[in-house]
């Protein structure tokens, strides 16, 4: 990916009641560039929030849906979604805290 800095990777986070759940293993969702690769997202969490340790990353791509209005037809954006795991020793991001 040329020339996207690592604040740019993430998007804005998932808050859905699956993720929010997941938060208690230390998971957080994000959703992020749809050219961004793993090691990207690891170093703009890192970066992003101070004191925090990322262990794995998985990412996952959404195609977009072909939606219609009458007789026209087009599609939505696609999506990438980065669910991103944190080492034990790491603090928690405060994002989230108090949702």
């Amino acid at each position: 990916m040329a020339d996207v800095k690592y604040y740019d990777v993430i998007l804005k986070p998932v808050v859905t009641e699956k993720s929010m759940n997941a938060m208690s293993d230390k998971k957080y969702t994000f959703l992020v560039h749809p050219k961004a690769t793993k090691s990207q997202v690891k170093e703009a969490v890192e970066k992003m929030f101070e004191g925090v340790k990322v262990d794995t990353v998985n990412t996952m791509n959404r195609a977009g849906k072909t939606k219609r209005r009458g007789t026209t037809s087009g599609k939505t954006s696609k999506i990438k979604k980065a669910i991103v795991k944190l080492t034990e020793a790491s603090k928690d991001i405060e994002l989230f805290q108090g949702m």
